[in-house]
């Protein structure tokens, strides 16, 4: 499904979140397969318009999706090994030109 939503608001601005929520409990499904994206607020406040994609599951949204608009809502995947170590991997790999990258 994909929907254009005008929100009158009575506060600043509502996150994303929130209207994840509100639309999950209004379509009956849950807030992981909602995409909201576009949201702009209006001149002088007081209303926001923006559009949103609902799938039917996560699977066909990963498969339709981007991966950097995937990677703004999904859950953030913590980085392995310190800021030094990656780095000097990534040249490693850069350096082994015919070997496997798991031989590095």
């Amino acid at each position: 499904k994909q929907w254009y939503q005008r929100r009158v608001r009575a506060k600043a601005n509502h996150s994303k979140e929130e209207l994840n929520k509100k639309h999950a409990t209004m379509y009956r499904t849950t807030s992981d397969m909602i995409m909201p994206f576009s949201f702009r607020t209006d001149f002088c406040g007081g209303r926001s318009t923006g559009f949103a994609l609902i799938y039917d599951n996560v699977d066909s949204m990963k498969k339709i999706e981007p991966t950097y608009w995937l990677a703004r809502f999904q859950p953030k995947i913590d980085k392995t090994g310190g800021r030094r170590q990656r780095k000097e991997l990534k040249n490693r790999k850069k350096k082994g030109s015919g070997k496997k990258k798991t031989e590095l």
